[in-house]
């Protein structure tokens, strides 16, 4: 599995993530940009995902992100799991939202 730390994913203009964590999750703190998908619904939701770029995951520490890159790569997808999730991006000072995200 391939990975990316949150600073080099910030890095990668137009970069494409996708953020798995739960809608609850999501609206306490999001990545501006990023497409949600909650784990729970990837399976029926593959259709949404590009084929013709990577595919850079995001969940809250790592885990629940690091399941949907092995599930994607299963696809075709090529999908990288950003190390230590949204929690990282944060203490690297990245830009993030706070509150609702839709």
């Amino acid at each position: 599995m391939q990975t990316i730390s949150p600073i080099d994913a910030h890095a990668i203009d137009d970069a494409f993530i996708l953020d798995v964590r739960e809608p609850g999750e999501r609206s306490q703190a999001h990545i501006d940009g990023t497409l949600h998908i909650p784990l729970g619904t990837l399976i029926e939701r593959l259709d949404e995902i590009p084929r013709d770029r990577t595919v850079y995951v995001m969940c809250h520490v790592g885990g629940r992100s690091a399941q949907a890159v092995h599930y994607l790569e299963s696809q075709g997808v090529d999908a990288v799991n950003i190390e230590g999730g949204i929690l990282e991006w944060y203490r690297a000072g990245l830009p993030l939202t706070l509150g609702d995200a839709e």
